[in-house]
């Protein structure tokens, strides 16, 4: 046979090594503070939501989508680690100054609250350290808030970081606008607003890195306070408020959650304002992806961090039917709106009702971009690829542990979740909470004293997974006083 007739047995017979372009790009949009009813596709009237309607449309929805916490810092480093909060340590949002650690604390509370960690520990193999560690480029833009320098995005796998800092919200410069006063984001010029600078550089990252595969985590400060729209938004959502009944808005804060009100109708202009700004801003990057033809190539995932504020620091959303919001145990806290897009996988327009939550994105990911799993770091998440195959998968129970005072009006609690039965103990008083969340999504109606042996089976799995995942519980306030006391 001639020399080049073996050449071309060879070639067929050596496999195929897949290009860097035909592995699967990610993009992972994750909102800070959005309610699970905060998007017109979950059910909103009042905000407009166009962009992330129409990912919805071409991808599938989570009806029972999760935050590891009812706050943002564990839950954002749960995404990254694929581990319980419990098990990380950080399971309250970061304070800087350390004023909600046990040794600071001085409000007059029954409990003093656990101690957590303030950092994600370099230990841990993140999301992005793994996918770059296969040969994908790394960009992060956005809220970080895990930890002080030496731990920010770029010494956690992040090949590029766009204002990535210690900070939870946009506190430096015109907060929102330029000039922003971060040090991972240069001052754009004045009157710049955040979401869209964001958005830009996302895209401006995509395309420099287009025949590479790459991970593009946009992590928005929208919608957290503080409550700043802007204008042309705020005067269009003025208007469209004055349009609703009068009688509702005169009863927006009919509830109340304990000792706080909740608001009950969507009616807050500045905050609509916010939600458009971010939704338009996922305009943006998916039309990136789109000009750029890197649409059928890249798995987009969209997530909040935890539940709407609805009870504390002007009170700008309402999450009903759920219970509570941001900072409670309550479904309002912890369920999330979630759209998964794989081009090719997920069916346009489709819906999944089963459980998923924030740690389980690790795994995914990585089945996704056809990466070997790793156990030892992700042993909280499990991979729901046969969910976005329009499959089932068995996922056992779901764990919640927030051992401290929300500035929301929560307490103290843990939570588990088995099917469509959950739990809640209060740790105050060990006083626990039980709910059938398929017939009860509102949390009205608590069936603990009718169903003794389910609430001793399910006390018992939560018991046993925080003893598992290390959890820190909180200590007795000695300096507590009853007669001013302070909680729920």
């Amino acid at each position: 046979m001639r020399g080049w007739s073996w050449l071309v047995v060879l070639f067929l017979l050596v496999p195929r090594v897949s290009s860097a372009s035909e592995r699967t790009n990610v993009v992972f949009f994750l909102v800070d503070d959005l309610g699970w009813t905060d998007l017109g596709c979950f059910g909103s009237s009042f905000y407009d939501t166009p962009h992330v309607d129409g990912l919805a449309r071409s991808g599938m929805k989570f009806t029972n989508a999760y935050a590891a916490c009812p706050v943002c810092s564990p839950t954002r480093a749960s995404i990254l680690t694929g581990k319980y909060p419990s098990r990380t340590g950080i399971t309250d949002y970061i304070n800087a100054r350390g004023g909600n650690q046990p040794g600071k604390w001085r409000r007059n509370t029954k409990l003093l609250p656990a101690a957590y960690k303030d950092r994600m520990a370099h230990k841990e193999v993140t999301l992005a350290e793994a996918l770059k560690e296969a040969g994908y480029v790394t960009f992060f833009a956005g809220k970080w808030h895990l930890g002080p320098e030496g731990f920010w995005p770029e010494s956690q796998g992040f090949d590029v970081n766009r204002g990535g800092i210690t900070r939870g919200g946009p506190y430096g410069g015109k907060k929102y606008f330029s000039p922003y006063g971060n040090p991972r984001l240069k001052d754009g010029p004045p009157g710049e607003h955040l979401p869209a600078r964001l958005a830009n550089e996302t895209v401006k990252f995509i395309e420099a890195n287009r025949e590479k595969p790459f991970l593009a985590y946009l992590s928005f400060y929208s919608v957290h306070t503080p409550l700043i729209a802007r204008k042309d938004l705020r005067q269009k959502y003025l208007a469209k408020r004055k349009k609703l009944d009068a009688a509702a808005v005169a009863g927006e804060f009919s509830k109340r959650e304990h000792r706080r009100r909740v608001r009950t109708l969507q009616a807050h202009a500045v905050y609509a304002g916010m939600i458009e700004a971010m939704d338009q801003a996922v305009g943006t990057v998916l039309s990136g992806l789109k000009r750029l033809g890197l649409e059928e190539n890249t798995a987009v995932f969209f997530m909040s961090d935890n539940g709407g504020l609805s009870t504390s620091e002007g009170h700008p959303t309402s999450n009903l039917p759920l219970r509570g919001g941001k900072g409670w145990m309550y479904e309002g806290g912890i369920r999330e709106p979630m759209i998964v897009r794989w081009p090719g996988v997920t069916a346009a327009g489709s819906v999944c009702k089963q459980v998923v939550t924030s740690t389980d994105f690790y795994p995914t990911i990585l089945e996704i971009t056809g990466l070997k799993a790793r156990p030892a770091q992700h042993r909280d998440g499990v991979s729901f690829v046969s969910l976005l195959k329009g499959k089932t998968r068995k996922r056992g129970p779901l764990l919640w542990h927030y051992p401290h005072y929300g500035n929301q009006g929560g307490a103290p609690a843990g939570a588990v979740r088995e099917g469509r039965w959950k739990l809640i103990e209060w740790y105050e008083d060990k006083r626990v909470e039980l709910f059938d969340l398929e017939s009860d999504i509102g949390e009205n109606r608590d069936l603990a004293k009718g169903q003794p042996e389910r609430v001793r089976a399910m006390r018992a799995t939560l018991h046993r997974m925080l003893k598992e995942t290390g959890a820190v519980m909180p200590a007795r306030n000695e300096r507590f006083d009853e007669s001013k006391r302070e909680g729920r």
